[in-house]
């Protein structure tokens, strides 16, 4: 998606995108990062909306209950009773259109690149618990982003069931082009699980374009489908025999050795 500030505009080419995936037979549908806003501080405020009865909540659930699919809801911006901060919140709802994992992004993209500054902590404060959801049968491991960066969190999803992780994201473009595939192939390989990354794309702040290029990658690693550069859908089969196959055959996750892994020194 190209998504900006527009919300009911955002959630319009949301509902036409999840009507075309699950046209192909898909089961599981995956939006990215921010879906139905983007925008500055001001305008994510603006947009945020409650879990219970928010707008954008219920249009995800009612998409995944007309279409019959499970829908993992990349991430829009929460408003939470108490807090003077927004949290970046991907929902995960089953075929029934009922909530079924929430996950709020743990990495805050607070960074310089390519002479641009991003804060999301301005805006938004990070999340505390991994999060594997359960649908259609496959255990699913939630991440949004920045996430992609922190392997650790990705190892415990994994070590937890996981064996598709989903990466919903709004990536740079200096960071997308050198990094991206890298950073996904990279955790579907060492967690030897599939990885559905589904990205904005274009320019969706002024002067900062998404890289975009959704991948679904293989738990060898190999791209089974990239997204052109436009608002679109990708489609690829999970395999779970082939799973299996790679992780018997290459047994890296069985051959683990935790009681030698230590933090070498306190989080600072």
């Amino acid at each position: 998606m190209t998504s900006r500030a527009d919300k009911p505009a955002n959630l319009e080419t949301a509902e036409r995108l999840v009507a075309q995936a699950a046209s192909t037979g898909a089961d599981v549908v995956v939006l990215p990062e921010k879906w139905n806003a983007i925008g500055t501080t001001e305008e994510l405020h603006a947009a945020a909306e409650p879990l219970d009865g928010g707008e954008s909540v219920g249009a995800m659930a009612r998409w995944a209950r007309s279409h019959g699919v499970a829908l993992v809801g990349g991430s829009i911006t929460e408003r939470r009773d108490g807090r003077e901060k927004l949290s970046n919140t991907s929902l995960v709802f089953d075929s029934d259109g009922h909530v079924v994992a929430t996950y709020r992004k743990i990495h805050l993209f607070d960074v310089e690149v390519g002479g641009v500054t991003y804060r999301e902590s301005e805006a938004e404060e990070p999340g505390e618990d991994a999060v594997v959801a359960h649908v259609e049968g496959w255990s699913v491991g939630l991440s949004v982003c920045y996430d992609v960066r922190f392997p650790e969190l990705y190892r415990i999803l994994t070590l937890e069931g996981a064996e598709l992780l989903t990466v919903p994201a709004h990536f740079t473009t200096p960071t997308g082009k050198d990094h991206w595939h890298v950073l996904l192939r990279a955790r579907a390989i060492e967690n030897q699980s599939y990885v559905a990354a589904a990205a904005q794309v274009g320019e969706t702040l002024p002067g900062k374009p998404a890289y975009g290029r959704s991948l679904l990658v293989d738990p060898w690693g190999t791209v089974l489908a990239q997204a052109p550069d436009e608002q679109t859908v990708i489609v690829a089969e999970l395999d779970r025999s082939r799973l299996m196959d790679i992780r018997a055959k290459l047994p890296s996750l069985a051959n683990r050795q935790p009681d030698a892994y230590r933090w070498p020194a306190p989080a600072v």
